[in-house]
């Protein structure tokens, strides 16, 4: 089991910056694929960016550029820093961890979400 605690959200005025933190819990945190996804009101939760265990990245196409995902193991957190907000980038931000056991078996595990909301 894989405990994720967001933090960092909150309110900012379009053009400015936040980041986000993820804290992850299990003593192999450097063998997970970490992600970001968020959802809007009335909308479905969508992709933002990812990053594997070998720093992989990946990013949907509308936070190319201003977003930035990282990673350090040593402390088992992931952050995304999000520059040049915009009032679409509101939304709740959920951090997601893929594993994958001895066995092989995969398991995704999900924070509890941190609100960002951009005013214009």
């Amino acid at each position: 089991q894989v405990q994720l605690v967001e933090s960092g959200g909150g309110l900012v005025q379009a053009g400015g910056s936040l980041r986000l933190s993820c804290a992850a819990s299990g003593r192999t945190f450097s063998s997970y694929a970490m992600g970001w996804y968020r959802q809007a009101p009335g909308k479905q939760r969508e992709f933002v960016a990812w990053i594997t265990g070998k720093g992989d990245i990946d990013y949907t196409s509308s936070v190319k550029g201003r977003f930035t995902v990282s990673r350090d193991n040593a402390k088992n957190t992931v952050d995304l820093q999000m520059n040049s907000l915009k009032p679409e980038d509101t939304a709740v931000y959920y951090c997601c961890a893929d594993t994958v056991d001895l066995d092989g078996r995969r398991a995704r595990y999900w924070g509890q979400g941190t609100q960002v909301a951009v005013s214009s």
